[in-house]
């Protein structure tokens, strides 16, 4: 199995570590299919034509046990924001999974994945057996599949960045990979 080195600035101090690129490309990619899977599938499954009913935040939002329940009681009985929310909820899970699975705009939808996963971080805190849940976990994947660049493997966005609109615009990339 070949190894590459990577190195990090850590604490003032640089660390070398070892890794195996044999594998990291299909760990990469299997990490950014799940995640979009997870995500897509809880988007889908809230659409109304798939639930039955429309998706309603209403009652979470209001009886939320959370340090930013009073975040939660301002969206809850404010209608326009109430409104957005229960829409851009499916419709934000359901983009930012198709982005992942796709591999296209994948920074861009795992900040958008981020941001949700720490929504709903401090919106469940659920935090009886501890600060470490499948909420922080779903954060953290967000952030590796952000940070590595996910899309550039087998996605969309290894070929967006060869574009010359991509090119002639390097702030692009941030959103890309």
């Amino acid at each position: 199995m070949a190894t590459n080195q990577a190195t990090v600035q850590w604490l003032g101090r640089q660390q070398e570590f070892e890794y195996a690129d044999s594998v990291a490309g299909y760990v990469m990619v299997g990490i950014r299919l799940i995640v979009g899977y997870w995500f897509l599938h809880a988007g889908w499954t809230k659409f109304a034509f798939v639930a039955g009913e429309p998706f309603d935040a209403a009652g979470y939002l209001m009886h939320a046990e959370t340090p930013i329940a009073g975040l939660f009681e301002i969206v809850a009985t404010t209608p326009w924001l109430l409104e957005f929310t229960n829409v851009m909820i499916p419709l934000g899970e359901f983009l930012i999974g198709l982005g992942l699975i796709l591999g296209a705009l994948v920074r861009l939808a795992a900040f958008f994945g981020g941001v949700l996963m720490t929504l709903f971080y401090l919106g469940n805190a659920d935090w009886a057996h501890g600060y470490v849940n499948g909420d922080l976990l779903g954060l953290m994947l967000f952030v590796i599949i952000g940070v590595f660049a996910a899309g550039r493997i087998l996605g969309v966005d290894a070929y967006l960045e060869q574009l010359e609109f991509v090119q002639r615009r390097p702030w692009l990339r941030y959103l890309l990979g």
